[in-house]
């Protein structure tokens, strides 16, 4: 099994190369794009307490719909290829981003808000200065989710033609090539446990210097 694997590697790098560039690439812009709804929505839900519960119904049920029914529902409206695997990615990971904002800025202290303002910060300095970075090991930990929710989801991807490390595997299944599953899981796994520990590293830094 080994020698397959190296071999692979001997003679497909470029390829592989390949798959992971766009699995990394698809992964990011489902992040980011996810971030951008998710980090108000979670703020927002925070500030108006009638939204946080229409919020977090919301996500629950986002929570509970599979990935790649989503992938298929989206078929017939946008066809196949990335645009509608980076929907489904970016629907995927809202509701970790999103409760784990709001669940950050719950966290930070009243008294600590109070003393800000006693010394004599205004509601905007308050925010920036205490709020945001008091919260902000919460917000890194919902991006650490979300991050690795999609990392395994996108390999789903491949079923819709958008491409990534799930080709590896998809095509293992179907050749019965355990070399070529144990290259694209490995891959993904390896993947989400490097995002795991730099996400880690960045909230014990974030902890250290406001916490």
């Amino acid at each position: 099994m080994l020698s397959e694997i190296l071999t692979y590697f001997q003679t497909n790098s470029p390829q592989y190369g390949g798959y992971l560039i766009t699995h990394l690439l698809i992964s990011g812009k489902a992040l980011f794009f996810a971030a951008l709804i998710g980090l108000p929505l979670g703020f927002l839900s925070y500030r108006i307490k009638p939204l946080a519960e229409l919020f977090q119904t919301m996500s629950q049920l986002l929570r509970i719909i599979p990935s790649l029914a989503v992938l298929f529902l989206l078929i017939p409206l946008i066809g196949v290829g990335e645009l509608p695997a980076l929907i489904a990615l970016t629907f995927l990971a809202i509701p970790s981003i999103l409760i784990n904002t709001a669940l950050g800025f719950h966290e930070v202290s009243k008294i600590t808000k109070e003393v800000a303002s006693g010394l004599g910060m205004n509601h905007r300095q308050l925010f920036c200065k205490i709020e945001i970075p008091l919260a902000l090991p919460f917000i890194l930990n919902g991006l650490k989710l979300a991050l690795v929710e999609i990392l395994a989801s996108a390999t789903l991807a491949t079923y819709i033609g958008a491409g990534g490390l799930g080709t590896l595997i998809f095509t293992g299944l179907g050749l019965y090539r355990m070399d070529l599953l144990l290259i694209g899981g490995g891959s993904v796994t390896l993947l989400s446990l490097l995002c795991i520990a730099l996400f880690d590293l960045m909230i014990r830094k974030v902890k250290k210097n406001y916490v």
